[in-house]
C-alpha cells in the first residue's frame, strides 16, 4: 500500500484528477489524502467519493494549529499553500498511526508507471528527495533550489519526523514566493536536507520527476508501450507550467525553460496528458451540479 498526500484548489482540480487517475492506473494499492484548499474542492471530492482518495477539510487541518493560522495572516494564498507543505505529511502521521511512510506529491504530477522502484530505493532510508537535475544552460535556476518539492518521502521514525518538524518550523518562520538569501518558498530549504541527513536520501532514478526543466537531459523512447528515459522507465512527469487557456487549447509551458518540442516529447508525454484532461468526466460536468 502506497500512502500519498497532496493539496490543490479549484484551479488545479483537473490536474489533481489526472494525478489520481494515473495512480489508479499504475499503482496496485494506494491512499491519496487531498488537502482541499477551498470549499468547492472538498464538496466535489466528498460527493464523488472516489476509491483511494480521502479529502481533508481545510478547517479541520488548521484546527488547533495556531502557528499555521498565524502564518496564514502574513502571506499570499500561494505562499500559504507552500507553508502547508511540511505540515500535511505531519498531519497524516498524527491522525493515521497505521501510516509508516508518507509521500507528498505536487498536484501536477502524472504517473506513467508504477513508482515501485522509488519505494525500493527508500528501503532503509527515512527521507527521499529528488534533484532538479538542471542542464548546464539552466544552472542559474539552482537559485530556486537544488531539489524539487514535487516528490518527498518521509518515514515515521525519529529522523523522518524530526526532518518534517524542522522543515515546518522554517516554513512557519519564512515562506514567501521570492528568493531571499538562501531561501525560496518551501523549496530551497531542501538544499540543507543532504547536509543534515546524508546524500543517500537523494533518489537517483532517471524516470522520477522528469520535467520541462530537465527533459532535454534525456533521450525519450518507447518499448512495448512503456515510455523510456534513456535506459529507464519513465515513472512520472512533472507538468509544471502547463495551463489550459480555453477549451481544448493548452499552453505547454515549455517556453518557460526554452525547451524545443520534439515528436517524442509530444507523442509520449504531452499528448497523453492532454488527452487525459480532455477525457476526464469532470470536465464534461458543471461543477455547480456536482456540488448540489
Amino acid at each position: 500500500m502506497y500512502n500519498f498526500c497532496t493539496y490543490f484548489d479549484e484551479t488545479y482540480l483537473s490536474r489533481g484528477f489526472a494525478l489520481y487517475g494515473s495512480l489508479r492506473k499504475h499503482c496496485p494499492a494506494f491512499k491519496l489524502w487531498v488537502l482541499c484548499m477551498d470549499q468547492a474542492v472538498y464538496e466535489i471530492l466528498e460527493k464523488l467519493d472516489l476509491p483511494g482518495m480521502h479529502p481533508l477539510y481545510l478547517e479541520v487541518f488548521e484546527r488547533d494549529d495556531q502557528p499555521l493560522i498565524s502564518a496564514k495572516q502574513n502571506r499570499s494564498r500561494i505562499e500559504y499553500y507552500f507553508t502547508c507543505t511540511p505540515s500535511l505529511p505531519l498531519f497524516i502521521f498524527n491522525h493515521h498511526p497505521e501510516v509508516d511512510l508518507i509521500t507528498y506529491l505536487d498536484a501536477d504530477l502524472f504517473f506513467f508507471a508504477d513508482p515501485a522502484p522509488l519505494f525500493a530505493d527508500m528501503e532503509g532510508k527515512s527521507i527521499g528527495i529528488i534533484g532538479h537535475r538542471f542542464p548546464a544552460r539552466l544552472r542559474d535556476k539552482e537559485r530556486y533550489g537544488l531539489y524539487n518539492v514535487g516528490w518527498l518521502s518521509f518515514r515515521r521514525d525519529e529522523t523522518g519526523v524530526e526532518c518534517l518538524e524542522w522543515w515546518r518550523k522554517l516554513c512557519l518562520e519564512w515562506c514567501y514566493d521570492r528568493v531571499e538569501g538562501d531561501r525560496f518558498a518551501d523549496q530551497k530549504y531542501l538544499d540543507r536536507f543532504p547536509e543534515r541527513y546524508g546524500h543517500e536520501i537523494i533518489l537517483q532514478h532517471k524516470g522520477a520527476n522528469v520535467a520541462p526543466w530537465n527533459v532535454e537531459n534525456y533521450t525519450l523512447g518507447e518499448t512495448n508501450g512503456i515510455v523510456q528515459v534513456d535506459n529507464q522507465t519513465l515513472l512520472f512527469f512533472h507538468f509544471q507550467g502547463f495551463k489550459q487557456v480555453m477549451p481544448y487549447v493548452y499552453d505547454w509551458g515549455l517556453w518557460i525553460y526554452g525547451v524545443k518540442t520534439s515528436q517524442e516529447l509530444m507523442e509520449y508525454i504531452y499528448i497523453p496528458y492532454t488527452r487525459t484532461l480532455q477525457e476526464l468526466p469532470l470536465g464534461k460536468l458543471n461543477l455547480k451540479t456536482i456540488r448540489n
